[in-house]
């Protein structure tokens, strides 16, 4: 999410995978969870070193002894003999080293002594398991075979450093905090308790319960905002329907060439791309990501909701394109490229050195053999209109030649084999933030005592795995005290 995902990789040529391991952060304008937000590592004062672990690339064919090289990192710093083992799982972009000198997870490490360890995800990062990235070699790519890579990468370490009697704590957000979830689900015998926040355990093919959070995090703000909005989006779809005004419309969004609709999906992209403006900021609003080397943190849904109030600046659909040029003048986007043959061209390119290698092709992948997610104006109670499920699942035939029957029943699948919303085992805790729209697919309740949720009024995206500030909210702190006292406990057991 944003991880972590509509299919949009619309603004490819700036926003690269954000999901910088941890927060795994994707939504990457590709429909997933951070929706790429990042323009790099960050540059660190000592960056942490790489190193490689030699790792099986099919964990259930035994007679396929083929290896590759996964990147990983190594934070000392805390470790007291005898203390716990804490290991941060990557997600579907670079893991950054940043998360190695900062974050929640390290305060946690100091006070109980752990050794930090963190793994990039398979395919992602400089974890190229495969020569390319064609729909044959993405068949290694699926959480089972993630689960497995840190089931081997856990067991080996573990006998290396002599580990194997320490307990092992699992750390992730986003989709990698339902891997954290899983991965003490799947092998309870090597992780004894993980942290799984914002994370979405329940997959499904429609997921237009996103854009109802949206709405409803923007109205949280300012009631008039999400109404404003639909004005807007309403507006723009309207005008698509008539040429005579794509010069206009070009003009207006600083559109790299001239707006061309030739089809459905060309306007359903379009009118994603715009929408994404506002996905984005909500489900990162206020989150603490400057340490990532993100840009943009101070973009706000207050002053996207400032902006769609301004009556000065005309209309809503000419806030709506105010709303755009400030996006594109806060990531210093020349022009904003809104063409769905570019984002075609991009995601069929299947070389690692191709614009959509650096986590983009990969996750829409596993999309659409896996999760879904799709984040659709199927519903009437959300501020956007034009991408619906169709132009979404189109995408998955189009460049992995899977087809909508294909897409369900993967998705089926995998609620089987997690269980969902029904998951069933102990010590893990489930922090969730009220804007964040995933929090629509992950556990915000408790199933048991050994299953608590840690729901958070008034924040998004992985708020609690951030570094701390004077201005985060009280229950924002409360939370992470919360998950501490719980790790407490949890690691006497």
């Amino acid at each position: 999410m944003a991880s972590p995902l509509p299919v949009n990789l619309s603004l490819l040529g700036l926003f690269v995978v954000l999901l910088l391991a941890v927060c795994a952060p994707s939504r990457a304008h590709f429909k997933g969870f951070s929706r790429l937000h990042a323009p790099g590592e960050q540059q660190l004062r000592e960056a942490p070193e790489e190193l490689w672990f030699p790792q099986k690339l099919d964990h259930f064919n035994g007679a396929d002894d083929r290896q590759w090289k996964q990147r990983y990192f190594v934070n000392e710093t805390f470790y007291r003999p005898g203390g716990p083992v804490f290991l941060m799982i990557g997600g579907e972009g670079p893991a950054n080293p940043a998360w190695m000198q900062q974050g929640t997870w390290l305060v946690y490490a100091q006070k109980l002594g752990a050794l930090c360890l963190m793994l990039e995800h398979r395919f992602y990062g400089k974890s190229h398991p495969t020569a390319d990235l064609s729909t044959d070699s993405l068949r290694f790519l699926s959480s089972r075979q993630a689960l497995a890579d840190l089931a081997h990468f856990r067991t080996v370490m573990a006998e290396s450093r002599g580990l194997t009697n320490r307990k092992w704590v699992a750390f992730g957000g986003s989709y990698p905090g339902s891997l954290a979830a899983w991965f003490r689900l799947k092998y309870p015998h090597l992780v004894h308790t993980s942290v799984a926040t914002s994370a979405p355990v329940h997959a499904t093919v429609n997921f237009p319960e996103y854009l109802e959070v949206v709405w409803r995090s923007l109205a949280s703000e300012n009631t008039e905002c999400p109404a404003l909005v639909r004005k807007a989006s309403d507006a723009v779809a309207e005008r698509l329907k008539d040429p005579k005004t794509y010069d206009n419309i070009t003009k207006d969004f600083n559109l790299c060439s001239k707006l061309q609709i030739h089809n459905k999906m060309d306007s359903a992209y379009f009118l994603e791309t715009l929408a994404g403006n506002f996905m984005d900021v909500v489900q990162y609003n206020e989150d603490n990501r400057g340490f990532e080397g993100v840009v943009g943190t101070n973009i706000t849904i207050r002053v996207l909701c400032d902006v769609m109030s301004d009556s000065s600046l005309g209309d809503p659909y000419a806030r709506y394109a105010a709303v755009a040029r400030l996006m594109m003048d806060t990531f210093s986007m020349k022009c904003l490229d809104a063409s769905f043959s570019n984002y075609f061209r991009d995601m069929s390119n299947t070389s690692w050195d191709g614009t959509a290698a650096g986590g983009g092709r990969q996750w829409v992948y596993q999309t659409c053999s896996e999760f879904g997610f799709y984040q659709s104006t199927d519903s009437p109670n959300q501020p956007f209109t034009g991408f619906p499920l169709d132009y979404q699942v189109n995408q998955c035939a189009d460049f992995y030649n899977i087809t909508a029957e294909q897409v369900a029943e993967a998705v089926a699948q995998t609620n089987e084999y997690y269980g969902g919303y029904d998951i069933r085992s102990s010590r893990i805790v489930f922090p969730n933030g009220s804007i964040d729209p995933w929090h629509a697919l992950g556990v915000t309740q408790d199933i048991g005592p050994d299953l608590p949720a840690v729901f958070i009024k008034g924040t998004a995206h992985c708020a609690n795995m951030y570094p701390a500030r004077s201005e985060d909210l009280p229950q924002l702190s409360l939370a992470r005290d919360h998950v501490f006292l719980l790790l407490q406990q949890w690691l006497k057991q």
